[in-house]
This record gives C-alpha cells, structure tokens and sequence, in this order.
C-alpha cells in the first residue's frame, strides 16, 4: 500500500469509493430518506459532484491511498490563507481496508500537506450517524468543538 498524489485518472475509482464508504452516513441521503429524489437527482449523484468540487478547487491537495495500483481510499483538503483553517471535506477507505492504519496515514499526509500550506488548524465534520468518525477523529488529535442540527424543507410544494 503507498499513497500517492491525485491524478485525473482516478476520479471515476474515487466517486465510486465515496458512494460505498458514505452509505447511510451523508447529509444527502438523508435528504432522500425525508423528501426522496429532488430534481430527479439521487443522493449518490450529489455526494459525487461533491468530489468533482473539491478537485476543481484543490487537486492538488487530494491523497489516494492504492494498493497494486487500485486505489482503496483517499483524502480531499481545501486550504483558506485569509482564516489560515484548512479543512478535509472528504475521507473514505473502503471497507475491506479498514483497520489497518490507511486512514490514519492519509490523515497524516493531507496534514503535513495542510502544515506546507501555512494553516495552523485543520477541520473536518462528520455526522451524528457515522459512529467510525466519531470514534477515527478524536483518535487523531481532533477535539470537537461544536454540534450543528441541519433542517431542510421543500420549496416546491406548499
């Protein structure tokens, strides 16, 4: 297993990664649970986009893990030189590769990444669902700092 830098062959391997790892831990699923399909668009299809985003706008920030030349897992960060808080909107390692030290290694690459870009903080989010999260990030140093509750509701229907 090494990680690597981001290239555009991978894009397709990481939508795919994103849609297994964040079954029924994504704000838009449970979008979809609550209202169904909005704009004939499933959540799969917006939490993808979410991908394409932070390739637009970080690409070189994004770390995949691979072994023999598949990628298992990945890491995206987003930097902001005003605030100096980087953030990693998106982490995922495939299930069968859990366990073994993989997103720990990709936490401490997109880190030393965050560091050679000046921010001195990094945040990352996870919902109340997603108990690996909320066990993976204390583990590596993060505090939690504050609790949001997201509400939605239909414009296109009264």
């Amino acid at each position: 297993m090494r990680i690597r830098e981001y290239q555009e062959t991978d894009r397709r391997d990481l939508k795919e990664i994103t849609i297994i790892c964040f079954k029924g831990v994504s704000i838009d699923e449970n979008v979809e649970e609550c209202f169904g399909q909005i704009a004939g668009k499933n959540w799969a299809w917006r939490k993808e986009r979410q991908m394409d985003d932070d390739i637009a706008v970080n690409p070189n920030g994004i770390f995949v893990a691979e072994e023999d030349g598949n990628p298992i897992g990945y890491i995206t960060t987003r930097v902001d030189q005003v605030t100096k808080v980087g953030r990693i909107p998106n982490l995922g390692v495939l299930p069968a590769y859990r366990n073994s030290g993989i997103g720990r290694k990709l936490m401490a690459r997109a880190s030393a990444h965050l560091r050679s870009e000046s921010m001195k903080c990094v945040r990352i989010e996870t919902l109340e669902q997603n108990a690996v999260g909320q066990r993976f990030y204390p583990s590596c140093g993060f505090k939690e700092v504050a609790r949001q509750i997201h509400y939605i509701r239909r414009l296109d229907i009264t």
